[in-house]
């Protein structure tokens, strides 16, 4: 009888020398409860934080899709036009506007005195006057030969250095005059770019636009103008 139980005993050791003990559990594990919950729930059912899970995906599709659409938009429309506006300075003489050019130079409104002169004030990193621009070379060239209507550019917070690439770039042969300090745009009232005031051949202030200005209503304002007795 002690001969069979020793017998077993040795073939228990053997047995137990021979394994691979099993990894037990840590007391630090704690189980995730939605997990099981996931594992309890009906085949084709999806638990509630899956489900935020994809409704926030879709929410957040759906907003860029939408987003997309109104950028593209904005892309493709065509720019406004410049609206015209009241302004205390109507019917008064234009304040005096006189200085440093971005080239150096010294110029003066004053000087344009005898013709229909259009003062657009612009910046460089103004998106309306970057869209203004070409229609204002096309109507200093449509006038260069004529000699009746000028422009006179004024900088608004911007540098030389900017507004002669920017020039360089996209033309322009008008004088731009520098206004460090923000007093001649102050002069005028300008409250943001761009503004353009017309000014009679008399130095008087008839008109003032807020917005980027296009080459036909340049064309009608100014036609409209002159058809009016002086």
């Amino acid at each position: 009888m002690g001969s069979v139980q020793s017998d077993r005993l040795r073939i228990q050791a053997a047995s137990t020398e021979g394994s691979t003990p099993e990894l037990e559990a840590s007391d630090d594990t704690t189980p995730d409860p939605r997990a099981a919950l996931d594992a309890r729930l009906p085949r084709g059912m999806v638990a509630p934080r899956r489900r935020r899970r994809h409704t926030a995906l879709w929410s957040a599709a759906g907003l860029t899709v939408v987003l997309g659409l109104f950028i593209a938009v904005l892309a493709t429309r065509p720019p406004a036009v410049g609206v015209s506006i009241r302004s205390p300075l109507l019917g008064k003489p234009a304040p005096d506007a006189s200085g440093v050019t971005i080239d150096g130079s010294h110029a003066a409104l004053s000087d344009l005195g005898g013709r229909w002169v259009i003062l657009n004030v612009f910046a460089t990193w103004c998106v309306p006057c970057r869209a203004e621009h070409p229609d204002l070379v096309a109507f200093a060239a449509e006038h260069q030969a004529a000699g009746d209507v000028s422009l006179f550019g004024l900088v608004y917070a911007d540098t030389p250095d900017a507004v002669r690439q920017y020039r360089t770039q996209n033309g322009g042969s008008w004088p731009m005059l520098e206004d460090p300090d923000g007093r001649t745009a102050l002069n005028f009232g300008v409250s943001g770019v761009p503004e353009s005031f017309v000014i009679s051949p008399d130095g008087v202030v008839v008109a003032k636009y807020v917005g980027g200005v296009r080459l036909a209503q340049l064309d009608r304002v100014i036609a409209d103008l002159k058809s009016r007795p002086q």
